[in-house]
């Protein structure tokens, strides 16, 4: 039987805490990635985020971004590696200390928005979040772009690693993620964004803008909190998944062999 991991970034959105729509999307979930400080969360997102994930047994993964709040991470910003490697840790520690005081650990990381999509291609970057993870602990998983580079990187500095692709999101021939500035960058359309995710799950692949086929080999797909609809487009992956026979499962549950291959 096939496996997947769905993973959500979470903790980003006060409001979507408050009111109960983060909290719906879990039901659809194995794991979340929770802002920890830099693009977005504090301590009391993430408290309450974590509290709500382990209501639903979902493995807890920390989601670290450029401290540019303003810009929601998402503006690539050109510093030093040590600079983000300290970055990274701290925010990665934050997280994981008030996970210990929730009773619960932190077992994957995986960087946001620009930070994310950088790392993707500049080695440098790459190298930079998995110093600042290191510093922390060896013992997690890192998420990357499944095809890139980053993957590599991670992989030579020891850690056990996920291949990530997306159900919501296009991509470009190259195997990159379609700028948010382009109109049809996200896929909102809960039917679809299920096809996708099917195709990753049985096929390992996904259709890149232009037609071409690019292949994933994917172990955790991702959908985004922040996209209009989640909730729906989470259950619908969800839903497309499972009648096809695909098992939902954690990353954590599967072994450290598995994630170092």
């Amino acid at each position: 039987m096939k496996r997947m991991d769905l993973n959500c970034d979470m903790g980003e959105l006060p409001e979507a805490i408050s009111d109960g729509s983060q909290e719906s999307l879990m039901a659809s979930l194995t794991s979340v990635n929770i802002a920890c400080g830099g693009h977005a969360g504090d301590s009391q997102t993430m408290r309450a985020t974590i509290e709500q994930a382990l209501r639903w047994n979902l493995d807890l993964g920390a989601h670290p971004g450029y401290p540019d709040r303003a810009n929601f991470g998402r503006l690539e910003l050109q510093l030093p590696p040590e600079i983000i490697a300290e970055s990274v840790f701290e925010q990665v520690r934050a997280l994981a200390d008030i996970a210990t005081r929730c009773g619960a650990r932190v077992t994957h990381v995986k960087a946001h928005g620009a930070l994310y999509n950088q790392a993707a291609r500049d080695r440098l970057v790459a190298v930079a979040i998995a110093d600042g993870v290191a510093r922390w602990s060896r013992d997690v998983a890192l998420v990357g772009l499944a095809g890139s580079l980053m993957l590599d990187v991670f992989r030579e500095a020891g850690f056990g690693v996920a291949a990530e692709a997306f159900a919501d999101r296009r991509y470009e021939a190259d195997g990159s993620l379609r700028s948010r500035k382009f109109e049809d960058a996200l896929i909102r359309d809960p039917a679809e964004a299920g096809q996708q995710a099917l195709r990753i799950a049985e096929r390992g692949t996904v259709v890149a803008c232009g037609g071409t086929e690019l292949a994933t080999n994917a172990q955790t797909i991702c959908i985004h909190g922040d996209t209009p609809g989640a909730p729906a487009i989470a259950a619908a992956v969800a839903k497309t998944l499972r009648e096809a026979g695909v098992e939902l499962s954690a990353l954590a549950r599967r072994s450290r062999e598995d994630l170092r291959s």
